[in-house]
């Protein structure tokens, strides 16, 4: 058990994954600061509220809520727009031709088809002589 958990975590695919979160994260946090400490405060003070972090209705902090979608908006169009960029150099793999092998057998069978439907089409022509 202990070599299969070794094989499967040393794959390309498990170790790439890793990679991706500890960067997804830090560039989470990238995102999240300029959201929270950039965008937000400008858009409080375009609004006339100064911290948008802070509005809240009683206990519910719905100023929190829009700057967590904000935050999440950024992020993801970010990441759509580097994955867009990344797939721009990846080397566009040509479609491989299918060779379909076909079985002598099944070769045959195609011609004595292809025989029997010209015979039917010669007696058809006969018949109406």
């Amino acid at each position: 058990m202990w070599n299969e958990f070794k094989q499967f975590a040393m794959k390309g695919n498990v170790i790439d994954l890793a990679v991706g979160v500890i960067i997804g994260g830090a560039f989470g946090k990238i995102v999240s600061s300029l959201v929270a400490d950039v965008i937000m405060p400008l858009f409080g003070l375009f609004i006339g509220v100064g911290a948008f972090s802070k509005l809240a209705y009683g206990s519910i902090k719905y100023g929190q809520f829009i700057q967590t979608v904000v935050d999440f908006l950024i992020i993801s169009f970010s990441i759509f727009l580097f994955v867009k960029f990344i797939n721009r150099f990846k080397k566009k793999e040509e479609p491989a031709e299918v060779v379909v092998k076909v079985d002598r057998t099944e070769e045959l069978l195609a011609e004595i088809r292809d025989l029997l439907k010209e015979d039917k089409d010669f007696f058809k022509k006969n018949e109406t002589s």
